[in-house]
């Protein structure tokens, strides 16, 4: 399939006709709108407004974490949101008649801030379908003191148990080390936790599932 350019113009002109373009007219605000190198183009806000007709709701969702993320630590990464989540939500409900807008809406709702993957997305989401008790992005483990001894990709605080999920760098000898030393201060702060990566989810929602209930009936969860 040839790829295809999709460009837009003032509702007041005629969308763009020519071979290998997705012609479009829209109705934007001045706001709406920003310059890329010297090219006008829409913000990301309305970009991904543009796309929630097209898209399916979790897709949707993983690319709005990903705009949204945000992490402020006194060790570790930081990071700062392309769009913080209430601008985004403020954004989204300003608008109206637009299609996919109905999607986004949903998808923002479903949206939460500390995401460092899609996985981490995707899992989050599966485990709130099967009825699972939310697990929060980002979550810190606190040490006796009350500070935290280190974050988890996905945790669930009431029944202390943890999902990291493990990209390709873990197979290294030196992440693997590390892994193995986080594991021991995550047991020693009483966490239940669930390591997952992609071989895991590759054998299907059932699986990951059970493992992740597993854990939390250990934490003290009764279905």
């Amino acid at each position: 399939m040839d790829p295809v350019i999709h460009l837009s113009r003032p509702k007041s002109k005629a969308a763009p006709r020519r071979k290998g373009v997705a012609g479009h007219r829209l109705v934007l605000d001045e706001a709406e709108l920003t310059a890329i190198s010297g090219l006008t183009v829409t913000t990301l806000a309305r970009s991904l407004l543009d796309l929630s007709a097209h898209m399916e709701l979790t897709d949707l969702v993983v690319a709005g974490d990903w705009i949204i993320s945000e992490q402020q630590r006194n060790f570790g990464r930081s990071r700062s949101a392309l769009i913080p989540l209430p601008e985004l939500r403020n954004y989204v409900e300003s608008k109206v008649g637009i299609p996919g807008l109905p999607r986004l809406r949903a998808a923002v709702d479903l949206m939460r801030v500390g995401v460092d993957s899609p996985p981490e997305t995707r899992i989050r989401l599966l485990l709130g379908r099967a009825g699972l008790p939310a697990f929060t992005p980002n979550i810190a483990l606190l040490d006796e003191t009350g500070i935290p001894a280190l974050w988890a990709d996905l945790g669930c605080r009431q029944y202390r148990t943890c999902i990291e999920y493990d990209g390709g760098h873990h197979l290294t000898s030196a992440q693997q080390s590390r892994d193995t030393q986080r594991d021991l201060i995550t047991r020693d702060l009483g966490w239940q936790q669930v390591r997952l990566n992609r071989f895991d989810v590759a054998q299907g929602p059932a699986w990951v599932v059970g493992r992740v209930r597993q854990a939390l009936a250990r934490g003290g969860y009764v279905p």
